[in-house]
């Protein structure tokens, strides 16, 4: 209800008390009439505070109200922002239109409305190739349609996903899971957890979406004013946090120790491996955030504007920003490499295939010497990194959310520091780990396995321009590859295929965003694999992250294995 009051001759209209709360729980609804009444009530709320501004700008205000003026101001764009991303990203149509609707009347009422910001999803992707929303089949749409009521949003990190559903399924039931099912962790616990994780690689774009989401199911804002705000038990969490995202090899029964004997603010053994699956999830995650240089989301910082276009689309404070026009966008910073050089790349990489395939049939290695190939891949990963390979500090609204900043990758043997081998042969996923985890944590471990098995076998059987190719040789490379950068060896694997089948700068991207994913770039992104389709590069990169959350992973339940033992 609006209220009236008159001061110096002039009607401002006020909002009542509790009116300007805005819902968007009922926009998740799969029942049209109730995502419609829904609608009509953000519709008037938003319309409310438009006039209530109009109105409080048309008169002399006091300068003691202007302040409370950009308050105002400051709430409705929020609401504006995320009509906006209702308007692209909401896979019902009726909240599409609706949202782009009230979007107009609030501009026909003379208030500035945003615009997107940027190219799509992805930075590096462009938009013309992923699946745009509205676009989709009958099975995509209710994807679409479960992920958005599950999290109020279908974001970014999804429709770059969705160039592999089987997979993308797989990871949102995961998630779902972990963040929302029962389970050992109380709701807020799981998100805070989550900026925790992604705060360790400077992952804003993560941040900023579990800040939204922790507050939402009731998070106190306090915490997020920096971690010695959380609660001992959380804080507790942060040495496990730094070690597992950088040096996961450091992990020792200690750690564990540490934090289930920590008297009133001690985890128990479930709580701990709710928490051990929430961390290495979103180690992973951020490294699949910045592998595909995934956008911010519309409605977040960076991801919208409301300055207007100038006439060539694009003003240049947004140049400045990265945000350029779509063809600039797309330019290729691999350097003048020519069609025919990647079109040679990628029939040498087959043919290494057939005769690495050919001398497997002939012979096999020893195992004195398959030790010894591993050894040397181990000692030449230390070897590979870019020449953009320098220390950054994080941005103080990043690092608040941990301790010790300076804390990052460190590999294995710098300083003559010698770290054990860790042989899967003597603790592995399959045999140890997934059965940990589904003792203390039910169901996850299936999950978890299940989402493994997929992005380790999902294959369609191409490679670029090419089809009916085994690609398993080339995934077992890249998985090992990744787990020989974390110092664990398969005994029946040659790690010599590995020079084969890897060439530099793949090894430089895998590295980067496995270990410093903060540090990826464009340019890195572009170098690897020119000829291959962006489908294939995310594909990698769904490798990428389920190889290194489940070397995490083994190093972490061992530890907690050792401890129970």
């Amino acid at each position: 209800m609006l209220k009236s009051e008159d001061w110096k001759g002039k009607t401002l209209i006020v909002m009542a008390e509790g009116e300007n709360e805005v819902r968007w729980d009922g926009l998740c609804s799969r029942d049209s009439s109730t995502r419609e009444s829904a609608l009509e009530t953000i519709r008037q709320i938003v319309l409310r505070k438009t006039e209530c501004l109009r109105s409080v700008k048309e008169t002399t205000c006091r300068p003691s109200d202007e302040l409370s003026n950009a308050v105002s101001l400051d709430e409705l764009n929020k609401l504006l922002a995320h009509l906006l991303m209702l308007s692209k990203r909401c896979p019902f149509k009726d909240v599409r239109e609706k949202s782009e609707f009230i979007l107009k009347n609030v501009q026909e009422l003379g208030i500035r409305i945003p615009r997107p910001l940027g190219h799509g999803p992805s930075r590096y992707i462009p938009e013309k190739e992923i699946l745009q929303v509205g676009s989709e089949d009958a099975q995509m749409h209710a994807l679409f349609a479960d992920s958005f009521a599950a999290l109020g949003r279908l974001d970014n990190i999804t429709l770059v996903m969705v160039f592999h559903p089987q997979y993308l399924e797989s990871f949102l039931k995961t998630q779902h899971y972990l963040l929302q099912m029962d389970g050992p962790l109380p709701l807020h616990y799981r998100h805070y957890i989550g900026i925790m994780a992604a705060a360790r690689h400077q992952c804003s774009y993560l941040v900023n979406l579990h800040v939204n989401d922790f507050l939402h199911v009731g998070g106190d804002p306090k915490w997020l004013n920096g971690l010695e705000n959380a609660p001992q038990k959380l804080q507790n969490l942060g040495e496990l946090n730094k070690v597992l995202a950088h040096r996961p090899w450091l992990i020792t029964k200690e750690h564990i120790e540490r934090l289930l004997k920590a008297e009133e603010h001690s985890w128990s053994l479930a709580e701990l491996v709710h928490a051990v699956v929430l961390l290495t999830h979103y180690h992973s995650l951020a490294s699949f955030t910045f592998g595909c240089g995934i956008s911010p989301e519309i409605h977040c910082d960076g991801g919208h504007t409301f300055r207007p276009p100038s006439v060539s689309n694009y003003c240049i404070c947004d140049i400045t920003n990265g945000n350029h026009t779509v063809d600039e966008m797309q330019v290729s910073s691999a350097g003048n490499i020519s069609v025919s050089d990647s079109v040679f790349e990628v029939e040498a990489l087959m043919e290494k295939m057939r005769q690495l395939q050919e001398c497997r049939d002939e012979e096999e290695a020893s195992q004195e010497e398959m030790a010894s190939r591993f050894e040397i891949e181990k000692r030449e990963s230390m070897f590979v990194f870019s020449s953009d390979d320098d220390e950054g500090t994080p941005a103080r609204d990043i690092s608040r959310h941990f301790e010790d900043t300076s804390y990052g990758y460190k590999d294995f043997s710098r300083h003559g520091m010698h770290v054990p081998t860790f042989r899967v042969q003597d603790y592995c996923w399959e045999d140890h780990g997934y059965s940990l985890v589904n003792r203390l944590y039910p169901d996850v471990g299936q999950l978890i396995d299940e989402k493994f098995h997929i992005a380790y076998n999902l294959t369609y059987n191409t490679m670029a321009m090419h089809k009916d190719v085994d690609t398993s040789m080339l995934r077992r490379a890249i998985w090992n590859y990744i787990h020989c950068m974390f110092g664990i060896r398969y005994d029946d694997y040659d790690y010599g295929e590995i020079n084969q089948l890897l060439d530099r700068s793949f090894k430089v991207y895998i590295k980067t965003v496995v270990c410093t994913p903060e540090k990826v770039t464009k340019r890195m992104y572009d170098s690897f694999w020119r000829q291959f389709k962006h489908s294939e590069k995310v594909h990698v990169n769904l490798l990428l992250i389920e190889a290194r959350m489940q070397a995490e992973l083994l190093y972490a339940l061992r530890a907690i294995t050792r401890y129970m033992t």
